[in-house]
């Protein structure tokens, strides 16, 4: 299978994959409630999903430079599936939610960019940057059907119903996959190298390092913002006296739902003025509308909506033209080591960005304090404001 056929079965699975990923966070007040959290304890679990998946891709990634991604991606989505379902059945509190947040997250460190590498490995001979900048689009995609779908099932059914269903995506990947997706010789390397050997050379790569940071700023923002949507529309909405048609996590599905052709947006203004410039931009703007977003949580129900939607088209707008970027300035032998490093450093900003925002909000007032999540908001702009810094390492070869 090749071309857009290929893209098309890869996105798909990407897409039920990326089930499991925002069911915490669409369900998060009720476990704030039913559990006794604290904020800074909801954002450990928000954030330790990303935990698992920044250690486990460096060496999951870094294999398939030498072996087909294929077997990484079903063992992966097969993880997935079973710590999902494990969640459903056994967490009852902040520890064992924990436990199985980060084993789920280690699933998904051997689903997406293993997806992305099956891709990429598979349209050596053309211009690939299309094919990843759709790819990596229905991230945004995946993660907004994970927020309705949490939403749906758990308000009839439950939260453990809720989990079971997510479990479903992954396990249906797998099956997809295992079926659709042909084995592939992996690049022939020019000379021998260990893991270890691999990364200090990526780490030699002034133009790699630079996409791998913007990429960890890009993270940061997102899953901060992802992670604390739902409750940040809950108190919002309480403080207008109702949410209206649309329940929070209605909201934050289309909020995310917006990104994906943002991100394909992104990547196309990219080919035509260039990554280095069009990221750039982007970046500002997102955390400017960052900010936005942080005043008006105490202003007009309808105008934080508006901006909370904006804030989501323009959020992975950056994401499709930074992996593209990188899998062009990647050396073809390390080009997995690459990924690696830029998932590793990337989702680690994931596992920051919510914990950061769940601190200030308990040091500056509390979720039900307006004031908390104007400075939340406004930590998460300034650090979304490093951004263009990082792409300075990247401008030496980026086109």
């Amino acid at each position: 299978m090749r071309g857009a056929a290929l893209t098309l079965t890869m996105s798909l699975c990407l897409l039920a994959g990326l089930l499991p990923l925002a069911s915490f966070a669409a369900l998060l007040p009720g476990f704030v409630a039913q559990w006794g959290l604290s904020n800074e304890e909801a954002g450990w679990i928000s954030g330790i999903y990303y935990v698992g998946y920044m250690l486990a891709v460096p060496f999951l990634m870094s294999t398939t430079d030498r072996l087909d991604a294929r077997p990484v991606y079903l063992a992966g989505t097969a993880l997935s599936a079973a710590s999902t379902f494990a969640f459903a059945f056994l967490a009852a509190g902040f520890w064992s939610a924990l436990v199985w947040r980060a084993v789920a997250g280690i699933g998904l460190a051997g689903t997406y960019m293993p997806g992305l590498k099956i891709l990429t490995d598979r349209s050596r001979d053309r211009d690939a940057s299309r094919a990843v900048a759709i790819y990596t689009a229905c991230y945004s995609f995946g993660t907004g059907l994970s927020f309705l779908l949490a939403g749906w099932v758990a308000a009839p059914y439950g939260w453990r119903m809720a989990f079971i269903a997510a479990a479903l995506g992954p396990l249906a990947a797998m099956l997809a996959a295992a079926a659709l997706v042909g084995a592939e010789a992996p690049h022939a390397r020019t000379r021998p190298s260990g893991i270890l050997a691999d990364f200090r050379r990526v780490v030699g790569e002034r133009a790699v390092l630079g996409y791998v940071l913007a990429y960890s700023i890009h993270n940061f923002e997102a899953l901060a913002v992802r992670s604390w949507l739902v409750s940040l529309l809950v108190f919002a909405a309480g403080r207008a006296g109702g949410a209206g048609a649309w329940s929070a996590t209605e909201i934050a599905t289309v909020a995310t739902l917006v990104g994906v052709p943002g991100t394909v947006l992104g990547n196309e203004l990219a080919l035509r003025i260039g990554r280095i410039r069009a990221v750039t931009l982007i970046m500002l703007t997102s955390a400017a509308i960052a900010a936005g977003v942080g005043i008006a949580a105490e202003a007009a129900y309808g105008v934080l909506v508006a901006l909370v939607m904006l804030h989501g088209l323009c959020i992975p707008a950056d994401a499709g033209a930074l992996m593209a970027g990188t899998v062009e300035v990647a050396p073809a032998e390390v080009q997995g080591a690459s990924l690696a490093l830029q998932a590793s450093a990337g989702f680690g900003a994931s596992f920051v960005g919510p914990l950061v925002v769940g601190i200030v909000l308990d040091h500056a007032g509390g979720a039900l304090d307006g004031g908390a999540w104007r400075a939340a908001f406004f930590a998460v702009a300034a650090f979304a404001c490093l951004g263009p810094l990082a792409l300075r390492f990247a401008a030496k070869r980026a086109a």
